[in-house]
């Protein structure tokens, strides 16, 4: 595709340095930007945090909750991420600003643009560390290291892998590598041909970890732990809880969602297309619960493990069962598939916004955000070993630019997103790019981002700031 085009065609080349004002780079279909916005969703928040907050907060319950939440928050705002996105073509800020002046209101509105592509960079800094866990545990689950190993030596051998700073950064500047490599390629030879393998392998891989799921003769067991509701088990902080993970694992307010969008067609509906993503990010987590219990029953480990429950106690299983050894490697290569499709829609972001902002190649631009990147990265790798005991505020560098991110920008920003969307921009927008006209759908996503949206945010950023 030459910068004019409108759309990608098949064997075209990119533009790299395409802007608004000669055309937007495109996705050549609806499914690439499906599997895209998935990608981005499904990450090691779908299947190494969703099977543990589900364990620690009782199951079934706890699943109803994040369901509803992904119903009434996160799919009416990724919704408006991908409309303001699409109606910008620009950048996060400069979309965002773009809207606000079609508006008649202030330019200022950048700075929620701002604060999402710096969250994404931030985040990612520390995500390319624990995604560096997953891609080293392939090899390690590959040599029958779990086999024989008792749980101690298990727990011991995650404990020396943080303790060792070399290990921590090679893996973590692996990831960051391919990131780059696939983002600076552009959208149809990068981003697109890399979602469109990704993503079915990572389906394919999960299917096949629930199939053997079926064989543990646990499996019913973890049926009923996922979908039998115990509400007696429920309480307001688990509530909250899946709220949270709700928000955030759809990669609301990063700045993730609102560029994808901006490279969607205007022939794509954005309530149908968005309602796919819900579905399909929800599936995929229900699916590595229906994975992952099933093993832990079989193999009488606990549920409510915690963050250990991916990178110990799983192990533990893979190293007793029969074809541990496959099981376990097919899984970790999962993980890290399903990291790397998140790790490159949140570098994406800063990507477009450099080579919009300075007219350079994409590959300049991930060259200077990859070294910028792995800076950060340092800091994160170091927080578990040489940084261990430096503090501030009683946090690791790591854990600061993590509470940083998830418990006030992307709250922050998510509640200014749907301020903007429901009461900035003018109906009359809405209605076009949501294509759902002045029915009964348009008004309900409209009450939904203009009230419960909202009062929902506030109450996950009051939660995290321990004010309720």
């Amino acid at each position: 595709m030459s910068g004019r085009n409108s759309t990608l065609t098949a064997g075209s080349s990119l533009d790299a340095t395409a802007t608004p004002s000669s055309g937007r780079l495109q996705w050549s279909t609806r499914l690439s930007f499906i599997l895209a916005a998935t990608g981005s969703a499904i990450g090691l928040g779908n299947i190494w945090k969703f099977p543990y907050i589900t364990g620690e907060n009782g199951g079934g319950a706890f699943v109803l909750v994040y369901l509803a939440c992904i119903l009434v928050i996160g799919i009416p705002l990724m919704m408006a991420e991908i409309m303001i996105g699409r109606r910008g073509q620009q950048s996060p800020p400069n979309a965002m600003a773009s809207l606000a002046k079609e508006a008649g209101s202030t330019s200022l509105w950048k700075i929620v643009g701002w604060s999402g592509v710096i969250a994404g960079f931030l985040i990612l800094s520390f995500y390319t560390v624990i995604a560096g866990w997953s891609v080293s545990y392939i090899s390690v689950a590959a040599d029958t290291t779990f086999v024989g190993k008792s749980p101690a030596e298990i727990g011991s051998m995650f404990e020396g892998m943080l303790s060792d700073p070399t290990r921590l950064l090679t893996w973590s500047t692996l990831v960051i590598l391919i990131t780059l490599f696939i983002v600076g390629k552009g959208v149809k030879s990068g981003l697109e041909k890399a979602v469109n393998i990704l993503m079915p392998c990572l389906l394919v891989l999960i299917v096949i970890m629930v199939g053997y799921a079926m064989t543990t003769g646990h499996f019913m067991q973890g049926v009923s732990f996922l979908f039998n509701p115990d509400f007696s088990k429920l309480s307001s902080e688990s509530m909250l809880i899946a709220l949270g993970h709700a928000f955030f694992t759809l990669s609301l307010a990063s700045g993730a969602i609102m560029t994808y969008g901006s490279y969607l067609p205007k022939s794509v509906s954005i309530a149908k297309t968005t309602i796919y993503i819900g579905i399909v990010d929800t599936v995929v987590a229900l699916l590595a619960g229906l994975a992952i219990f099933p093993i832990v029953f079989a193999n009488n480990l606990e549920p409510s493990a915690g963050p250990g429950l991916i990178f110990v106690t799983l192990p533990i299983a893979f190293g007793q069962m029969p074809l541990g050894t496959i099981v376990g490697t097919l899984f970790f290569i999962m993980l890290s598939i399903a990291a790397l499709t998140s790790a490159i829609s949140m570098i994406e972001p800063s990507v477009a916004r450099l080579v919009e902002k300075f007219k350079i190649s994409r590959f300049k631009a991930c060259t200077l955000l990859g070294f910028g990147l792995w800076l950060l990265s340092v800091g994160s790798a170091l927080s578990f070993n040489l940084w261990k005991e430096e503090k501030l505020f009683g946090k690791t560098f790591f854990d600061m630019v993590d509470h940083l991110t998830a418990n006030l920008m992307m709250p922050l920003g998510g509640l200014a997103m749907a301020i903007f969307s429901a009461w900035i921009i003018h109906k009359k927008v809405t209605q076009e790019e949501l294509g759902l006209g002045k029915g009964v759908m348009y008004n309900v996503w409209l009450f939904t981002m203009r009230f419960i949206t909202p009062i929902c945010i506030v109450i996950v950023f009051l939660n995290a700031l321990k004010i309720i």
